[in-house]
């Protein structure tokens, strides 16, 4: 497995926000983790990534313990991070963005600062063509649209040659037809690439069109598990998300509900 979670806890007072979690992750998988507002999936991400300890648990990347090491020594073992909210340097060209990140990981931070926009410059022009943002280079981030600034943090999170992806609502604030296309260059590139992927999402049409399986967490703990198919028809699920047993499309339900929210 590329990833090995188990008995995951994490409690704030008497609250549990994450209760015993299990999982793994295969070469290659793409896992949507969902739930409901609160259900623990923010939690759950940031132990993975060392933001949070967790009280009790175990994360293992191939097979090596992660718990206990902060977020900068987890990236180095060849984690890659996507935020709900990005997390990029406005004040930084497009291309400065994706070429401070291959100079930590290339650990070269000491390197003189006035040569520092010499480093690495192909290989972020390289990844920036691969995300669709190469004609947008030398732009600052502060002036891009939301969407563009998405495509711009994976090429970051793709400059540590990632063996696993955690991406936080990746399309987050995002209009539906940019949705589909950030997901589903998101989607082409790690499985040419053979990048496990775990992701949480709001957008069910994103979820099913997207991951080869579906966890959903509800109040900090598992509570189904499977294809994206099974997950969409297990009654527990559509009671979870709709407050009632009866059998309903979830995909078209969110579709619904945020068109609704759009007019």
């Amino acid at each position: 497995m590329t990833l090995s979670v188990r008995g995951l806890v994490k409690n704030y007072g008497g609250v549990a926000a994450v209760a015993g979690v299990d999982f793994d992750l295969g070469p290659g998988e793409i896992l949507a983790l969902i739930g409901p507002n609160g259900a623990g999936k923010s939690t759950c991400f940031n132990m993975l990534m060392g933001q949070i300890r967790p009280d009790r648990g175990s994360v293992k990347l191939f097979g090596r313990e992660l718990v206990g090491l902060p977020p900068r020594a987890i990236w180095r073992q060849g984690v890659g991070r996507t935020f709900q909210i990005t997390a990029t340097f406005g004040s930084m060209t497009v291309a400065e963005n994706v070429q401070m990140a291959l100079i930590s990981h290339h650990r070269r931070l000491r390197a003189l600062l006035p040569y520092a926009g010499r480093l690495h410059r192909e290989a972020a022009l390289a990844l920036l063509e691969l995300v669709g943002m190469a004609d947008q280079a030398v732009r600052p981030c502060s002036v891009l649209a939301y969407g563009d600034l998405k495509r711009v943090e994976l090429a970051v999170a793709l400059a540590n040659e990632p063996k696993l992806l955690l991406m936080d609502e990746p399309t987050a604030g995002m209009a539906p037809r940019e949705r589909i296309a950030l997901m589903q260059l998101t989607a082409d590139i790690v499985r040419a690439r053979h990048i496990s992927v775990l992701f949480t999402e709001h957008d069910m049409d994103v979820v099913f069109a997207h991951a080869s399986r579906v966890m959903v967490l509800n109040r900090g703990r598992l509570v189904a598990e499977g294809s994206p198919r099974a997950v969409r028809e297990d009654k527990n699920v559509q009671e979870i998300y709709l407050g009632t047993g009866a059998v309903y499309d979830l995909a078209r339900a969110k579709g619904e509900a945020t068109a609704g929210g759009e007019a």
